[in-house]
């Protein structure tokens, strides 16, 4: 059966705020104590850095953090937080750096301004400045603009799907192919639901951002590989938007493969990236060779 993401936001509202809240599926010492593990995983990446505060955008002084980038250009991977955009940095968001190094294999944390201080369509256009960014300057650090590579959780799984979409490279001087292949983890989609939901209460998305701002009603016109994950314990309504953006996806054309990860739920299923034996490592691996 097909998912129909444009269907989600005319499920009853209480329904949307249960199958959205992610929050609400842990206790507050494993939250914390999930976020702690990126900040420490984030902190010992520190020791292969090889550029911190990297300004990628003059008009929002927003930075990158670069690890392990090596004297021969090296593939890229571009992680970018979630949080509902509106929490968390990239000081949370470089835990997998070393386990890539291993594998010769760079990474980058973007930051960028959170809501409710800008609207979404900012954060948007930041998280493409920043590709903008590495694709003109990578070099520069040791990194390959040939080889950029995407992938963000939760609200930052949305952010990838927005630097996958179509419709924007002409504006900030990069080709359409870009990004090489995505890695969207337990990501929203279709905006529609998120509009009418608790989120309303720090990000406003009016009928037009909806449209403008949802991956899935903005599909490039030639599509990079991705993998679209998502963890067994999560909220139904990330499960529904991962399969849905899948399918979506596939019927373009695209190549996509759908992963759910069992065993793990919405916060530490990412922390995955950082043990190389994992399944949504191994996945990234494969994705990026």
């Amino acid at each position: 059966m097909t998912t129909n993401l444009a269907a989600e936001a005319d499920l009853p509202l209480e329904t949307i705020n249960e199958d959205y809240n992610a929050r609400a599926t842990v206790s507050v010492d494993v939250f914390e104590e999930t976020i702690g593990r990126y900040r420490e995983g984030s902190v010992a990446a520190r020791s292969i850095a090889t550029a911190l505060d990297v300004v990628y955008d003059d008009d929002s002084g927003q930075t990158i953090d670069i690890f392990g980038g090596g004297e021969e250009p090296r593939p890229v991977f571009v992680f970018i937080h979630g949080g509902y955009w509106r929490a968390l940095s990239k000081h949370e968001s470089a835990f997998m750096a070393p386990t890539l190094a291993r594998h010769g294999i760079a990474t980058v944390a973007v930051d960028y301004r959170l809501a409710p201080e800008v609207d979404l369509a900012e954060i948007v256009r930041e998280v493409r400045a920043a590709i903008a960014y590495l694709h003109r300057e990578g070099r520069r650090f040791g990194l390959d603009p040939k080889r950029i590579y995407v992938g963000g959780s939760s609200a930052g799984g949305h952010l990838t799907g927005s630097v996958i979409s179509g419709g924007w490279h002409e504006a900030f001087g990069v080709p359409e192919d870009v990004v090489k292949g995505a890695l969207p983890v337990s990501g929203l989609f279709h905006l529609g639901p998120i509009a009418k939901s608790f989120v309303s209460e720090w990000l406003t998305l009016t009928d037009a951002d909806v449209a403008a701002l949802s991956p899935a009603l903005n599909l490039p016109k030639a599509g990079c590989p991705i993998v679209a994950a998502y963890a067994s314990g999560e909220p139904a309504g990330f499960g529904r938007q991962s399969q849905g953006y899948h399918e979506l996806w596939q019927q373009a054309g695209f190549g996509s493969t759908l992963m759910e990860i069992p065993d793990r739920h919405h916060f530490d299923v990412v922390l995955d990236l950082a043990d190389e034996r994992s399944e949504l490592a191994q996945a990234l691996l494969h994705l990026m060779r």
